[in-house]
């Protein structure tokens, strides 16, 4: 059975319901603001500086280029999640053979570790410019923020919306009043618009640019989060999706190019308008603005906005990083433990560089990270295009060709930039490197890159692309066996509160005369855990006795009743049981615990469900 893509909020917000073209709107908007803010994140501000402030407004139509790349391919994102019910991960694997999909699963996770270090690093020089606190501690303290995610996970799909949202408008306000305390001039910034790189600097910064605001993660991302939204899927209502998801896009990702253009402007307005042509650091940027500007308001927006970007922008890479370990690989893991692997492999090397080399190094990882994603881009954007340009799987939805040919020529420009980009540090490299061991596994490392990128390029063409037809049923079309099921066996979970008497009743009345059940309770305690049946403590002993009392009440009725006990964690110890008594359905109540005791204890019912391959009747107290 195929997975659903971030299952635990698929097809949650319903938009049958509303009617009118706002409402309607309104409902479908959200998945592109979570989007956006990866187009916004602390990575984005250092390229940005950076071209500010060595180039002036020179950058700016990379801005724009970027932009204008940046809604074509997240709209074929959401092109594929919205027809094909697939992210791009999942796609990936039902297309490719094993070790290719391992290898684009590797380069991907490469993607969301360079994200997240970028997200590391900014929040952490946000903390250090508004709070004082050192860098170091800051690294340490995003730590935290897994709980932030967690959080909102657990409140639903529009209240995550609506806090990103909020973010996005503290980095937009906070922009605006910078533009209008900078008043940078008119028609340098109108000239920036006109196509140009001054040096080879100029195009590292540029492929920086491009690789902080495409970014390879967020095609994954789009592609499941569309699938968030409930809609008709059928013709008109896959059309009405594509249209009302496009206007989502557009209007987010052009707030995202205000952000990006308005930090390159008060860049290139403040420190290349004042002869600071090395502004890359955003500490020193922070610094520099009061004097610049002559307002104490100044710094303190830029770094409260860095902050606000930080935060957005790490949960949204959470969210990737899970839809891409699942989609590859078919890993799920809970969504703290997924966090914390993720965040463990940014704060590392963040740590390791500020310890050995100092603050002064964050910047110069800020712009790396962004240019190794930049590297990242045509492993998820070839793949895409291919999914999207197959009739087969695509059905009547399959991309026209001048969309299909400005999508491959993104992709030439996005390629030959990295090659150009790899060309010129190898050659800094192989000046540098003496020990020629290092020098052939580096050739050997990009041989296999540049293998992968080519199968993955042609390999479509030659034998075509796996998966399934795209067939759309109405419903008079489809086979429907409306007759009853009979369950012979049923298992009951209890955990001995209030709900357990709404259980009992709701399990019985699926079953009839003749129908097994098997009462089951799962015991916690110390010596259940360590000892499990040879436990003989006092709440293992009487948990048996209030579970036969159950029984005999239950058998009394004329229901052929079983029972047993389990040991350790429900999550685990549930989906052992059942597997051993076979049931037909498997009926238990929902846990009383909220945000905090999921984090400790985790949440019994999505793990049992992903255990078993059975119904799973879910009674709510």
């Amino acid at each position: 059975m195929k997975r659903k893509s971030l299952e635990e909020v698929h097809s949650s917000v319903d938009t049958l319901k509303k009617k009118g073209f706002f409402r309607k709107l309104l409902a479908f908007m959200g998945p592109a603001y979570l989007i956006s803010v990866g187009y916004m994140d602390p990575g984005n501000w250092a390229t940005d500086l950076a071209g500010g402030s060595q180039f002036g407004y020179t950058l700016i139509w990379v801005l724009l280029m970027s932009n204008i790349m940046a809604l074509l391919l997240q709209s074929l994102s959401v092109r594929l999640g919205i027809v094909r019910g697939l992210d791009l991960a999942q796609a990936c694997r039902e297309s490719y053979p094993k070790p290719v999909n391992y290898a684009l699963y590797f380069l991907a996770e490469i993607a969301i570790i360079a994200t997240d270090l970028a997200e590391v690093i900014g929040m952490a020089i946000g903390l250090n410019l508004l709070f004082g606190i050192p860098v170091i501690w800051g690294i340490l303290i995003t730590f935290l923020d897994t709980f932030v995610l967690l959080f909102l996970i657990n409140k639903g799909m529009r209240k995550m919306e609506a806090f990103i949202l909020s973010l996005v408008f503290i980095i937009g306000l906070a922009f605006l009043v910078e533009m209008f305390l900078a008043k940078p001039h008119l028609g340098s910034v109108l000239k920036g618009f006109i196509p140009s790189i001054p040096n080879s600097d100029a195009l590292y910064i540029a492929l920086g640019i491009i690789g902080a605001t495409v970014m390879p993660h967020n095609l994954y991302l789009h592609s499941s989060l569309v699938q968030t939204r409930k809609f008709d899927w059928t013709k008109k209502g896959i059309k009405e999706a594509l249209k009302f998801n496009f206007i989502d896009s557009a209007i987010a990702l052009n707030l995202a190019f205000f952000v990006n253009a308005g930090i390159l402007i008060l860049a290139a307005a403040t420190f290349y308008k004042a002869g600071l042509f090395q502004v890359a650091e955003i500490q020193d940027a922070y610094k520099l603005l009061e004097p610049l500007l002559g307002s104490k308001l100044a710094p303190v927006l830029f770094a409260v906005a860095l902050i606000a970007a930080g935060q957005s922008s790490t949960i949204t890479g959470t969210l990737a990083g899970q839809i891409i370990m699942e989609g590859f690989i078919n890993l799920r893991l809970q969504a703290w433990v997924r966090r914390m692997i993720t965040r463990l492999f940014a704060i590392l090397p963040a740590i390791a560089v500020v310890w050995i080399f100092g603050e002064a190094y964050t910047g110069k990882m800020l712009v790396f990270s962004q240019v190794i994603l930049s590297l990242q881009l045509g492993f998820a954007v070839i793949p895409l295009i291919h999914f999207v340009s197959n009739k087969k799987n695509m059905g009547g939805f399959v991309i026209g060709v001048p969309v299909k040919i400005f999508a491959w020529i993104i992709t030439a420009v996005i390629v030959g930039l990295n090659a150009t980009l790899v060309v010129g540090e190898l050659k800094h490299w192989l000046v540098l490197i003496k020990n020629p061991l290092w020098i052939i596994l580096i050739f050997i490392v990009l041989s296999l890159i540049v293998v992968l990128l080519l199968y993955i390029t042609f390999m479509p063409f030659v034998k075509g692309l796996t998966g399934r037809k795209l067939v759309l049923h109405a419903l008079e079309d489809i086979d429907l066996d409306f007759s009853p099921p009979v369950y012979k066996r049923i298992m009951i979970a209890l955990d001995f509160s209030d709900i357990d008497k709404e259980v009992l009743r709701h399990a019985l009345a699926l079953g009839n005369p003749h129908t097994e059940y098997l009462l089951t309770h799962i015991v916690e305690s110390i010596p259940a855990i360590y000892h499990a049946k040879h436990s003989r403590d006092y709440e293992t002993l009487k948990d048996a006795e209030v579970l036969d009392k159950y029984a005999e009440r239950i058998g009394a009725l004329g229901y052929k009743v079983l029972t047993e006990i389990g040991y350790g964690s429900p999550k685990n110890a549930i989906p052992e049981i059942a597997v051993k008594f076979n049931p037909d359905v498997l009926v238990l109540g929902s846990h009383g615990h909220k945000f905090l005791k999921d984090v400790l204890l985790g949440t019994t019912i999505n793990s049992v469900r992903h255990q078993l391959k059975i119904p799973i009747f879910v009674v709510r107290s």
